[in-house]
């Protein structure tokens, strides 16, 4: 119903292994924390700019460049020719995929990003999995966890609710989609290949290929009075 490959080019990442005998997508999401831990093999290769703070379990790849100011606790896996920027906030179980952008006051955790995906500005990434070239907004907040911390369910094709089993889980941002700026995915949102969801948006389920989510705001235009 939810297979990898409805939402992801499982050829633009080094990592497709983890989605090997899955039927939904979103359990890819436990197993990153195994893979890294067997397959990650500390280094760093890329550029180094200044003294950014790089965990003893991270592992970066060729040409990538890791600015004065970011943090990459780990274990987390960053791929060649990536720019972690000043303010990026790279926490525990991260994989970002090659050619990949994670900007200022960016956080990721427990995420597995696709190659040359984009995370420019003030973005937050918890328990999710971006596509090939999708690419966040300013302000994009893939949210994780429910008010009331119960397992989150995604809605099915005709309505029904099919429960995860995951109490933590974000979106699933398919290759090529676009996330306008400030807009709020709830957890358990997917987001359909090519796809765009417009900028201010507090969305909910799941947006087929494609496919525009517009929000039309009333404005009404008054004379100040002093």
């Amino acid at each position: 119903m939810f297979a990898p490959e409805q939402f992801l080019d499982l050829s633009r990442t080094e990592h497709r292994i983890i989605f090997e005998n899955f039927d939904d997508v979103w359990q890819a999401l436990p197993k990153i924390a195994t893979y890294l831990q067997f397959r990650l093999k500390p280094g760093i290769n890329g550029k180094v700019l200044g003294r950014p703070f790089v965990g003893s379990a991270v592992f970066i790849g060729k040409g990538s460049l890791i600015e004065q100011g970011a943090m990459i606790k780990g274990p987390a896996w960053i791929g060649e020719d990536c720019h972690i920027r000043n303010g990026c906030y790279i926490r525990e179980n991260v994989i970002i995929g090659n050619g990949a952008v994670a900007g200022n006051s960016c956080e990721f955790k427990n995420c597995l990003v696709f190659d040359e995906a984009q995370v420019p500005h003030f973005n937050y990434v918890g328990d999710s999995i971006l596509g090939h070239k999708a690419h966040l907004g300013a302000g994009v907040i893939l949210s994780n966890v429910k008010l009331d911390h119960t397992p989150i369910s995604v809605v099915g094709p005709e309505g029904n609710l099919v429960t995860t089993g995951l109490k933590k889980f974000g979106a699933v941002v398919g290759d090529h989609a676009e996330i306008g700026c400030n807009s709020v995915l709830s957890p358990g949102s997917i987001i359909g290949r090519r796809s765009i969801v417009y900028p201010g948006m507090q969305w909910r389920g799941v947006l087929g290929e494609r496919q525009i989510a517009k929000l039309r705001q009333q404005i009404e235009i008054a004379t100040r009075r002093t």
